[in-house]
Parts: C-alpha cells; structure tokens; sequence
C-alpha cells in the first residue's frame, strides 16, 4: 500500500490480538490559501521566534512547558514525552459493543481505514468483521495516537473496517442549552404531510461526488478577475435571495405546495402557465388552445 500508516499496532478481544495497521480515510479539499503580504512592498510577510528580552531564537532551543505557576514552567523534552508508557500506544483493546444507533452523531470526530498488517492476521481480522457486521454492533476502546488518548468505535466496512475517533463528553456541549427555547408544539397535520411529500420527492442515493466547493470556485473567478482589473477593487453586491428575518410572514402551507410543484422539470413548466391568467377550472384550461386558433 503506497500510504504511509497513519498507526500501527495490534486490536485486542479478550486473549485475541490482530496485528493491524490504520490509514486516514479523509485527505484535504480544494482550498484557496493567503499569505500575508506587505502592501507597500508587495513582499510577503515572515514570522520569528521572539523571546522577550532577548530577541529572535533558533528553534533548536525551544522545549515544551507546562505552566504550573503564574511565570513557572516545567519543561519536557520531546523524548520524554514520547517515552511516556501507554498501553493504548500499541494496543486498541476493544472493552465495550453497543449499537451504532446508540452514539450520538456529534462524538463522532475522524475516520480511519483499519487493515490487516499481514497475512497472519486477515483470518482473525475477518472473524471479528464478521462478527460485527451479524450482530450489528459497534466496538468501543482507546487509543493513543500523535499525543493524546482516544476512544473510538470500531465497525465493518467493506472488506475492511473502519475506526472512528470520538469525542469526550465534556468535549460536547449539552443540546438542551441550545434547545430549550424552541416550543414543543405539535405541527399541522396537513402541512406535515406536505413536508414528508416534499422530502419523500427530493430522496436520492447519496453521491457525494455531485457536490464540491462552491466558495473556493468564486474564490477563484475573484482572483482572476482582480487579476485582470490591475488591481481594482472588486466588490459584489447582489442579492442573494434570502429573506431577512422579520421580513413579510411566509405563508406556510403556499410554499410547501409550490416547493412541491417548482421541483418538476420542463413538462410541468407548460401546466404552470395557466394558473397565471387565473383559469381556475378545466372548461377555462380548454378553451384557451381555441383562442390561439382563432389568433
């Protein structure tokens, strides 16, 4: 594999150990950077290592510390922090299964493919993949990974499997605080149905590769066209469509109906043309191809 193993070490059940390695499933997307420039000049802008009183360092002298006091610190080499024992550095030992269903969607942080590290560890590695996908469980253990202690959920994917890092509980902010002001009212029946209608129309296979980075596309058509403009300051100032808040009461049940209607391609533009000369019953939709053969 042309990857470079993201961690290496071994997934423990009980007295069960598979050697496997872990390849990051994400990479980076298009991006558009900056770099500070200094505008009189036109040259870019560099940082130093400063130290108060001193001056501008090398790096070579620069060392981790931990405040412990106001103005005191404790300093750690990089090897002795590397040194410290873990069990969790080489193993994931896999403690609990629950259902997926049963972690919320906001401790889930980074995936990782999970794969056998050889030829001797695929049929343990196939047994326990196996074994999730019947019984439908997620494992759930830690991990030490690039200085710090994970716990992540472990699931089949393919022929492979994938390893989720999670957040801590107190890495999540309670929903309830965000939550609490929002009424719990009962909707409409008939505008609930609309809505699942609307929802039910616009269902589709996820294909992710129909979606991309549309700021960094007008990112870029900016950069060109200040290119061409020497320099010229280029400020746009369309309207976006979006209604501000406080603006005219939307009627609801309206706008279900014509999100329902608007979705429809070219064959439902023609049927759309007689609601606008106000031909509310079929006789009216009738007559109106005879007037065009009288014009």
């Amino acid at each position: 594999m042309a990857a470079r193993a993201y961690w290496q070490g071994q997934i423990r059940l009980a007295l069960v150990s598979i050697p496997v390695e872990i390849y990051s499933a994400t990479k980076s997307g298009a991006q558009v950077s900056f770099k500070q420039i200094h505008e009189p000049t036109g040259q870019p802008i560099h940082y130093e290592k400063i130290v108060t009183g001193v001056g501008p360092i090398d790096t070579d002298e620069i060392m981790k510390g931990y405040e412990v006091s106001k103005g005191e610190y404790v300093l750690l080499e990089q090897e002795e922090i590397d040194a410290v024992k873990l069990e969790s550095k080489k193993t994931l030992e896999l403690t609990q299964f629950v259902d997926a269903s049963d972690i919320d969607v906001l401790y889930y942080e980074k995936p990782y493919f999970v794969v056998p590290a050889d030829d001797l560890a695929e049929e343990a590695f196939i047994v326990l993949r196996e074994a999730l996908k019947r019984t439908g469980k997620v494992g759930l253990g830690q991990l030490a990974m690039r200085g710090r202690e994970y716990v992540v959920s472990l699931k089949p994917c393919g022929r492979g499997m994938v390893l989720e890092t999670l957040r801590y509980a107190d890495e999540v902010h309670k929903a309830q605080g965000y939550f609490r002001e929002i009424p719990d009212d009962k909707p409409d029946a008939d505008l609930l149905d609309l809505a699942e209608a609307l929802i039910q129309k616009k269902s589709a296979p996820f294909s992710p590769q129909e979606f991309h980075d549309r700021y960094v596309d007008a990112l870029k058509d900016l950069i060109e066209r200040k290119r061409k403009a020497k320099g010229k300051t280029i400020i746009e100032d369309k309207d976006t469509g979006t209604p501000s808040r406080g603006s005219n009461v939307v009627d609801l049940m309206a706008a279900l109906k014509k999100s329902m209607e608007k979705p429809d391609a070219k064959p439902a533009a023609k049927p759309a043309k007689a609601p606008a000369k106000k031909t509310a019953t079929k006789p009216a939709a009738e007559k109106k191809p005879a007037a065009r053969k009288r014009a």
